[in-house]
């Protein structure tokens, strides 16, 4: 997906099973992250700058969306385990992250392997894609502010 395309209007089922999908966020804007795992260092600062930010994303007009590739269960630990306000979509068949390119070939520790790209969407509310961040530019810890700030 590229700047400029539309996402697709299924984007999976979240911790405690519902449908969401992009016309839920119609007229709003929708940071929609893929992160590799729950409670892992990384991921859990990117969820958490998000938390903490929460009410100022919502105030200017953005909602968001997690999506890693593990299970209803683990997403409703981790959100519990770290207070996450948002919902976050179990993509353990990989669909919606390959629909959206976030699962490729990454280089881990001098090795090639196949995951989870980090890479947020922020999705306008006609559902078209404004605006990537991807791998390397995502600052995990910051990751509000990147968004606040564009």
């Amino acid at each position: 997906m590229n700047i400029g395309d539309k996402a697709p209007e299924i984007l999976g089922k979240d911790e405690q099973g519902r449908d969401i999908r992009l016309s839920d966020y119609k007229g709003r804007k929708l940071v929609l992250y893929f992160y590799p795992k729950d409670n892992t260092s990384g991921c859990t600062a990117e969820a958490c700058s998000l938390r903490d930010r929460f009410s100022e994303l919502q105030a200017s007009g953005y909602e968001v969306v997690g999506v890693s590739r593990d299970s209803a269960d683990s997403h409703r630990k981790f959100k519990e385990k770290h207070a996450l306000p948002f919902p976050l979509i179990a993509d353990v068949d990989r669909t919606l992250m390959e629909a959206m390119g976030a699962w490729g070939e990454k280089n881990m520790y001098g090795k090639k392997t196949m995951g989870t790209i980090r890479t947020t969407f922020v999705i306008n509310g006609d559902g078209i894609i404004e605006q990537i961040f991807a791998g390397k530019a995502v600052k995990t810890r910051e990751h509000a502010a990147q968004i606040l700030e564009k």
